[in-house]
């Protein structure tokens, strides 16, 4: 299957994130069919525990205006935090890998009028079933699990 070409790009993120040590979850922010943000996890990187990867890519957009004509893609479903704040920006579609290794926030989202698309991508199931495998300390304390 063909990965639509934004998911990819977050996918790209992701690998950007785990080769800078971090935790590889990526996101990139679309509209009027243009990736016009991206970002990754940096939670390790500059020691920041809120910087997850949509935060990034929503800290990196700048400020754009509204975000109402906007989709963000992620490889991971949103966590709390995260959903928050795409339920806070008005965001109306979020794109994700898959949600297998997190199930994360889908239902508070889509209370809220988001609308959910998860794309139960195998490549993105992988690269974080492999990461919290070797990784299970540092993805715990990702999730607020510790």
């Amino acid at each position: 299957m063909n990965l639509d070409p934004f998911m990819q790009a977050a996918i790209e993120q992701a690998k950007k994130s785990l080769a800078e040590g971090g935790i590889p979850i990526g996101s990139v922010l679309v509209k009027d069919g243009t990736i016009v943000a991206q970002g990754h996890n940096k939670r390790v990187q500059e020691k920041n525990p809120i910087l997850h990867g949509e935060m990034d890519c929503l800290n990196n957009a700048g400020r754009i205006g509204s975000y109402r004509d906007t989709t963000i893609y992620s490889t991971l479903m949103p966590c709390y935090m995260c959903a928050g704040t795409i339920v806070q920006f008005s965001i109306p579609k979020v794109v994700v890998g898959e949600s297998v290794t997190f199930s994360g926030a889908r239902r508070f989202m889509e209370e809220h009028g988001v609308e959910v698309v998860d794309l139960n991508d195998l490549s993105c199931i992988e690269m974080m079933q492999d990461f919290i495998h070797k990784n299970p300390k540092l993805w715990n304390e990702d999730i607020g699990a510790l």
